[in-house]
C-alpha cells in the first residue's frame, strides 16, 4: 500500500484536472508495483518517451495535452525522431513523420524544453549532487546518478513524463541512500597508465562493467588523474547499453566516492575483480560485429551527444581534409548553434561532416540502406545497437581511427596502446 498524502489523493481524484489525475494515479500505481511505500518530490525530469516508436506513443501525449497537462517541475526532452535542427535526412514514411513531429509537439506543448539531447548535462540540466530527480534515457540516467550524484530511477517511457506532471516518483531504488553503497571492486590499475588516459578504453571498460556488475552497484579503483567528464560519459554509455547499469562509483573521482572505502559504505565489498589484459582483448573484440573486414560505408559518433570539445577535436584531426564517406556527427542544438554562428559548421560541412542535430543514427532512420554495410564508430553504445536497428555492422575504434577511416574510404587502424 502507497502512503499517498490527501493532496495526491485529491490529483488523482480530479482536482487539477484529468491529466493531472492520469499522471498521478500512473506514478502512485507503479509505486505500488515497485514496492515503494511513498512518494517523494524530484526537483526535475529528462524525458525519454518523445521519441516515436508507434502512434499509441503520440496520442498518449495528445491525451495529455488534451486534459490540460503541464510539468510541475523542469523537463528537458532526449533526441526525439526528427533534425528540425540539423540537415540529416530521414526516411521516415509520411504518416510516421507526421506522427513524429505531433509527439515533439505535444511534449512541447506541456512545458518541456526542447532540448532534443541524450546529454541535457552538456546543455545545461545539471541537478546538485543528493537531489532527487526522474530521468529517463540510460546515459543520461547513470550520467545523472554517478558523475552528478544526483538521485534517479531508470524512469521509462511515460513514467517520465507522468512524474514530470506530477512533480513526484516512487520512493524506492537509487533515490535510497542504502542502494546507492558499492557491492563490486572492479581494478583497472594493473592495465597502463596510458590506456588508462585514453579515450577509446573508457567504452571498453563500460562494456566490461555493464556485463560484470548484474544488479550490483560497483565502483572502479585505478582511474584516479585519468579521467574526464567526456570519458565517463563514454563509459555510463556503454555500462548503461551493456547492462543494467544506473549507477557506479569512480574512487576518487566521483562524489559519492572520494576513496573506495567510502564507496563501499565502509563494509568489505561482496566482490573484487581485476580488468585484465585478456578481459580487455575479450570486450573490445565483442564490439565489433564486421568480422575484421576493411571495409567502411559511414563514421557516427556521438552517442551520447558530442559535446563542444569534442567537436574541437574533430576539427583538428580532420585538419582541412575531404572525407571520402560521410561522417555522421550527432549532436544537440546547444552545440552546433555556436558552431553556425561562426561558420566552423559550414566548414565542416564542405569536408564531408553531416551533423545529426535533436536525435541520432541509431533512434531512427538515417543511415542509406545498403546491403552488408558497415558503421565505423568509437561510441560502446552505436556498438552496442548500431546492428540490431540499423542493420549495420560495426568496427570500433578511436576517434583518430574513426576520422582516418572517413578520409580513406576503408578501415584504418593505428599503433595504440591496448598492450
Amino acid at each position: 500500500m502507497v502512503d499517498l498524502s490527501d493532496q495526491q489523493r485529491a490529483i488523482a481524484s480530479g482536482s487539477d484536472g484529468p491529466a493531472a489525475a492520469m499522471a498521478m494515479r500512473i506514478v502512485a500505481e507503479s509505486a505500488r508495483l515497485m514496492g515503494a511505500p511513498r512518494l517523494i518530490s524530484v526537483a526535475s525530469a529528462h524525458i525519454d518517451g518523445a521519441l516515436y516508436h508507434g502512434d499509441s506513443g503520440t496520442l498518449f501525449a495528445e491525451k495529455l495535452v488534451e486534459g490540460g497537462a503541464k510539468v510541475a517541475i523542469r523537463a528537458t526532452l532526449n533526441v526525439g525522431a526528427l533534425t528540425p535542427a540539423g540537415c540529416a535526412k530521414i526516411r521516415l514514411p509520411p504518416h510516421e513523420r507526421d506522427m513524429a513531429a505531433r509527439m515533439m509537439r505535444a511534449y512541447e506543448a506541456m512545458g518541456c524544453e526542447p532540448s532534443w539531447t541524450c546529454a541535457p548535462y552538456q546543455a545545461g540540466h545539471r541537478p546538485k549532487a543528493g537531489t532527487d530527480v526522474a530521468w529517463g534515457e540510460s546515459n543520461a540516467v547513470v550520467f545523472c546518478n554517478s558523475v552528478l550524484g544526483a538521485r534517479t530511477n531508470r524512469y521509462g517511457d511515460f513514467l517520465d513524463i507522468a512524474c514530470a506532471i506530477a512533480g513526484v516518483a516512487p520512493d524506492y531504488g537509487l533515490h535510497r541512500p542504502e542502494n546507492r553503497r558499492a557491492t563490486l571492486v572492479i581494478d583497472a590499475s594493473g592495465l597502463s597508465r596510458e590506456l588508462r588516459a585514453s579515450d577509446v578504453f573508457y567504452p571498453v571498460l563500460g562494456a566490461y562493467l555493464g556485463r560484470s556488475a548484474g544488479t550490483s552497484v560497483a565502483v572502479i579503483d585505478g582511474l584516479q588523474g585519468c579521467t574526464t567528464e567526456d570519458r565517463l560519459k563514454a563509459l555510463g554509455a556503454s555500462a548503461a547499453s551493456a547492462g543494467g547499469v544506473g549507477l557506479f562509483h569512480v574512487a576518487g573521482v566521483t562524489p559519492e566516492a572520494p576513496d573506495l572505502d567510502t564507496a563501499l559504505g565502509h563494509r568489505p565489498p561482496a566482490e573484487r575483480i581485476a580488468f585484465t589484459q585478456a578481459a580487455l582483448g575479450d570486450t573490445l573484440a565483442r564490439l565489433s560485429t564486421s568480422g575484421g573486414a576493411d571495409r567502411v560505408d559511414a563514421v557516427a559518433i556521438g552517442s551520447p551527444h558530442l559535446s563542444l570539445a569534442e567537436i574541437e577535436e574533430v576539427e583538428q584531426r580532420l585538419a582541412g581534409r575531404k572525407l571520402a564517406v560521410p561522417l555522421y556527427a550527432n549532436t544537440g542544438r546547444h552545440v552546433v548553434g555556436p558552431l553556425a554562428a561562426n561558420g566552423r559548421r559550414a566548414a565542416l560541412e564542405a569536408q564531408g561532416v553531416v551533423f545529426v542535430v535533436d536525435t541520432c543514427v541509431v533512434a531512427t532512420p538515417i543511415l542509406p540502406d545498403i546491403d552488408g554495410a558497415v558503421l565505423m564508430t568509437n561510441s560502446g553504445k552505436f556498438a552496442h545497437y548500431a546492428p540490431g536497428n540499423t542493420g549495420y555492422a560495426v568496427s570500433y575504434g578511436s576517434l583518430a581511427e574513426c576520422i582516418e577511416s572517413a578520409v580513406a574510404g576503408r578501415l584504418v587502424r593505428e599503433p595504440r596502446a591496448w598492450a
